[in-house]
């Protein structure tokens, strides 16, 4: 599982921190997604943010503003459904989630039906909108959801979030896995399989501009094909979790936008995380310091902020965050 070392870390390496310090260190993992996505730049983004190892300059130096000895790590993994479980067995200290995913986890729904419900995971802050992209190629013929029978189409891999979200809005359109021919791959490898021809359409869930589909609409002659009509109205009826949205002109280059469907990104932990810790790191992320990193870094930091970190949620705070957010006059 590759994993990336922010620059907090970087830092305590050129310090030279001495055991004394380094005995001092609180390791906290951000399980992501693909590399190549939204949730893995912007963890490394939060990662930094949150982070200020031993030897450190304060904050009020001109230093770090987060948590003092503790170091973030955003870690690469299969996606949604695999970070909660991974939160959930303690694999992962915290992990980003879409917000269905998160639900079906903790209630044992969905595409959880059948196993035993999730009930530790807890929210520490809403994120942003995660959009779906349905991409194909040009030369595929396809314009619209219904014209994916028959065609070579890559739903991510099971255990991520694009997975499920694609087969809901694939049956909403009446067609079922077995109508076309199924792929598992993650966006890069799908985005590699499209521009050698052996893809004709992918699925993905997540915040535009994502860097494998940037790259693979920089290379081959792509569209995004639209999620719209009265197919869409009945879903959102039953799956309230969808808000219906868009992806604009220019997110990627030379492709039209269309409308689309979205669901919530939100960042998980456990009820056993510390609760003080958990307060100090929501503390951390809406610290103003955080607030101009995300706004420079991936396209989507600048919508996360603090007014909309509760918007969505459907399961319990983490008592630490839940604190945070009472403090702050957000919760009544």
């Amino acid at each position: 599982m590759r994993v990336v070392w922010t620059l907090a870390i970087a830092s305590v390496l050129v310090t030279g921190a001495g055991a004394a310090q380094a005995a001092d260190i609180r390791y906290f993992t951000i399980g992501t997604a693909g590399v190549g996505g939204t949730y893995f730049p912007l963890a490394g983004t939060i990662a930094n943010s949150i982070s200020n190892p031993p030897g450190s300059r304060g904050c009020d130096e001109g230093g770090s503003c987060g948590v003092p000895g503790l170091v973030a790590v955003a870690q690469s993994s299969h996606g949604s459904v695999s970070n909660v479980s991974a939160i959930a067995s303690g694999g992962l200290n915290s992990g980003f989630s879409q917000a269905d995913v998160a639900y079906w986890a903790y209630s044992g729904t969905g595409t959880f039906e059948g196993r035993e419900p999730m009930r530790d995971l807890r929210v520490i802050a809403a994120l942003y909108p995660e959009h779906v992209h349905l991409i194909a190629s040009r030369s595929s013929g396809i314009a619209s959801v219904k014209d994916l029978k028959g065609k070579r189409v890559s739903l991510d891999k099971t255990d991520s979030g694009t997975y499920p979200d694609a087969v809901l809005i694939l049956e909403a359109f009446g067609i079922g896995e077995a109508d076309i021919t199924v792929e598992n791959l993650k966006p890069e490898s799908a985005s590699e399989a499209m521009r050698a021809g052996e893809l004709d359409a992918l699925f993905f869930v997540g915040g535009y501009p994502a860097r494998a589909l940037a790259e693979l609409a920089a290379q081959a002659d792509v569209i995004l094909v639209p999620i719209s009509g009265p197919e869409v109205d009945t879903m959102l009826l039953e799956h309230s979790f969808f808000t219906r949205d868009e992806i604009p002109d220019g997110a990627y280059p030379d492709v039209a936008g269309v409308p689309t469907v979205a669901v919530g990104a939100q960042w998980l932990t456990s009820l056993a995380a510390s609760n003080d810790l958990i307060y100090a790191i929501t503390a951390a992320l809406w610290n103003s310091n955080t607030r101009h990193l995300l706004d420079v870094g991936h396209a989507k930091g600048a919508s996360v902020t603090r007014e909309t970190a509760l918007d969505g949620i459907g399961i319990p705070l983490h008592p630490g965050a839940e604190r945070y957010y009472r403090e702050a006059g957000m919760i009544r």
